[in-house]
């Protein structure tokens, strides 16, 4: 590749900077700072929609999710007024600042035939770019640094709700339905580790957490035919896989797996009763907070924050149920819930309605 002649040379250092002036042009006017504090504005407002959504959709807990929108709301309205009024300030200041260079910029560009004249002005030029590209940055994190702390807690309820929101539309398209009164807690993506080590053909889907029972569903495409190593077809796999009273989880153990030791797995031990001994999960979120969530359904702590009340009619039909057969004398060993209208003797078959 030939070397560039002085002229050339010059000539593209002063493109070069001429560019960096036009980016300097939006930059000054922390048109980066205004549409991020636009954007969370809008991400404040919009939290109590959101919530009033979830309510619809069926998310029964939290009843103080609307109370901390509201407080979000209510701080930004005391903070929002002085973020604009800074960036107008430091705004003004920094295109004060861009306008002699943009003066110099013709006289510049007419210099380049005179590469030897130009050098020296260049690199002038160049150091009061470079200098006031740094104060633009300086002053946008300024700005950010006005509301950081608020910012953090916000994105914090903000991803609670993105969690809860993909826990309704798991709900929504799943192919098993909620007990009447029954509420759902969380949902992940997850893989049932059949032989407590995830192997390859071992079910994808989703483990849900609900007040009264933990679920996992298995939904995922698998493939059925390949040609040349190339798949052709695939068939949609959703059928629910695990289904157990919270009361029967009897032991519940996190460990961190794979390689690099950054799988979150999680591992179920049910008491007598349940369909499964054990069952092993790799989840994709962290293991700790799905402990805790387990822990919380099996304690009934979520009831303490229900936004909507259980039906008291549905509780007493619970305390109400036998604990004998009517027609065998036999023990009844399944599990009563609340929203179950029956129960059925293990050893004679007879239906109780409840």
């Amino acid at each position: 590749m030939a070397t560039p002649s002085p002229t050339q040379q010059i000539t593209n250092d002063i493109s070069n900077l001429q560019s960096k002036v036009g980016d300097l042009q939006g930059s000054v006017r922390l048109t980066k700072a205004r549409d991020a504090v636009e954007d969370f504005q809008t991400t404040v407002n919009g939290l109590a929609q959101r919530i009033v959504t979830l309510r619809t959709r069926g998310y029964a807990f939290e009843k103080d999710m609307e109370n901390q929108a509201q407080a979000f709301v209510e701080s930004w309205a005391l903070l929002y007024p002085n973020l604009q009024s800074q960036i107008n300030v430091q705004s003004s200041a920094l295109v004060n600042s861009l306008r002699p260079i943009e003066m110099q910029m013709p006289r510049l560009t007419a210099a380049a035939s005179n590469p030897a004249a130009a050098r020296g002005q260049l690199g002038s030029m160049q150091s009061a770019v470079k200098m006031l590209e740094d104060k633009v940055s300086a002053t946008e994190k300024t700005i950010e640094g006005m509301y950081d702390q608020f910012n953090n807690q916000v994105y914090q309820f903000t991803k609670h709700l993105n969690e809860i929101e993909y826990l309704v539309t798991q709900l929504a398209e799943a192919t098993f339905q909620l007990l009447p009164t029954e509420g759902g807690i969380a949902a992940i993506k997850a893989v049932w580790c059949k032989t407590g080590k995830e192997q390859k053909g071992d079910p994808e889907g989703v483990l849900y957490l609900t007040d009264q029972r933990i679920l996992f569903e298995q939904k995922e495409e698998i493939v059925t035919k390949k040609v040349l190593f190339v798949v052709t077809e695939k068939q949609k796999v959703q059928k629910l896989q695990i289904e157990c009273p919270v009361t029967l989880m009897d032991k519940v153990d996190i460990s961190k797996q794979g390689m690099l030791k950054n799988e979150d797995h999680i591992e179920i031990r049910f008491a007598s009763g349940a369909p499964v001994e054990v069952a092993h999960f790799h989840i994709w979120q962290d293991n700790a907070t799905w402990l805790q969530l387990i822990n919380r359904a099996k304690s009934k702590d979520f009831d303490k924050g229900r936004a909507v009340a259980i039906d008291q009619a549905a509780v007493d039909k619970v305390k109400a149920a036998p604990g004998q057969c009517p027609s065998c004398g036999g023990n009844i060993l399944q599990v009563v819930m609340r929203g179950m209208d029956s129960l059925t003797c293990e050893y004679c078959g007879y239906v109780i309605r409840l």
